[in-house]
């Protein structure tokens, strides 16, 4: 059985405009997870403890990538969708970074709120 999406902020209007080919890589690395497995392609974000993901998918000479967490039992949250711009180094921006960790928050309460947090 998948689990639902529920997607925080603006990370689906985000991902919707990534060229074509990202959004199907991103998009079977999301089915993935909702079917409780891990794509070759995902990695642990570092800072954020297990069940924090990030999936890089590369395009025409660009960096896309998309955040999720697998914590929650109900469902997978989607954090954040961005094309990184940075053109020297692999690490993620730390606005990128604070921006996640304000949506993991409010993914926590919303899942606390709607299913008591189990």
């Amino acid at each position: 059985m998948l689990k639902p999406l529920q997607w925080t902020g603006s990370s689906k209007g985000d991902l919707t405009r990534f060229p074509a080919p990202v959004q199907d890589r991103i998009g079977f690395a999301l089915y993935q997870a909702q079917a409780g497995h891990r794509h070759r392609d995902a990695k642990r974000l570092k800072g954020f403890g297990s069940g924090v993901l990030e999936v890089v998918a590369r395009h025409g000479g660009d960096s896309y990538r998309a955040v999720y967490t697998v914590r929650f039992e109900s469902a997978v949250y989607v954090l954040h969708a961005f094309q990184k711009k940075a053109k020297r180094g692999i690490a993620t921006p730390k606005r990128e970074l604070e921006l996640v960790r304000r949506r993991l928050r409010a993914a926590e309460r919303h899942h606390h709120e709607t299913h008591g947090g189990g």
